[in-house]
């Protein structure tokens, strides 16, 4: 972490600050790019970049911190962008996460299990386990993740409980998604000035804010954060009525 990241932020006092906020993490490997550097390079400022966005979410209040970090769609990717990126996230539930869980974080896993090599999925199970009683915010790591195929997690879980199509209304069904106790995010964030959802969190976004950033991924600080939240303020939210 950076020494800024550890300070807490300075926010105005009545700022309301936003329950879920979920990032979409776009622009490593233009990053990369940009600085004449291996892809890998870019994942890894990425992945340290998250690091710091984590600590001062939590820091400004944000008790939920959702995060995109591999979609169903990224195994076409070259094997050796894979194959770094599988490292990263070795060394996330190996390293990061132990420290993370002893600071009072939650982690949970939102995906499939398809696909994934079995000490990963192992891995996530015992996250889950060790930080399960974690209460300063929970991060739900999207991984191996896509929110159309979420939806038909759902609809298979409801199907093979036998729910009867009657019962079935917003509420019953929000409580077969991947983690259902995670709440609909407030504002959702996206870097590297691309302005789509890429089937994240299509379910948890109906109602979300959305803010779409210039800047990639890992040239996030945490004072980008405190703009976050205070653009979050500008806005009028409107739930249909």
């Amino acid at each position: 972490m950076t020494e800024s990241s550890s300070q807490e932020l300075s926010l105005e006092k009545d700022y309301k600050v936003p329950e879920h906020v979920g990032f979409i993490l776009d622009g490593n490997r233009r990053w990369a790019k940009k600085h004449g550097l291996p892809t890998y390079e870019g994942h890894l400022a990425g992945y340290n970049a998250l690091k710091d966005v984590i600590e001062a979410s939590a820091n400004a209040g944000v008790k939920y911190i959702s995060f995109y970090t591999w979609s169903t769609e990224n195994w076409s990717r070259a094997e050796d962008e894979v194959m770094g990126i599988m490292k990263l996230i070795r060394r996330l539930f190996k390293v990061d996460m132990k420290r993370l869980a002893k600071e009072g974080f939650r982690l949970v896993v939102l995906g499939s299990r398809e696909n994934l090599p079995d000490d990963i999925s192992k891995m996530i199970d015992e996250a889950e386990e060790a930080s399960a009683n974690g209460t300063r915010a929970t991060l739900a790591m999207c991984f191996n993740y896509g929110g159309q195929q979420e939806i038909v997690r759902a609809a298979k879980r409801m199907l093979s409980d036998g729910v009867d199509p009657s019962d079935v209304d917003v509420d019953s069904f929000s409580s077969y998604l991947d983690h259902p106790d995670i709440p609909p995010c407030d504002i959702v964030v996206r870097t590297s000035g691309e302005q789509r959802l890429s089937n994240y969190m299509l379910w948890r976004s109906a109602y979300s804010e959305f803010l779409f950033l210039d800047k990639l991924w890992p040239e996030m600080r945490p004072e980008d954060v405190t703009a976050i939240i205070e653009e979050y303020n500008t806005r009028n939210r409107r739930f249909g009525g």
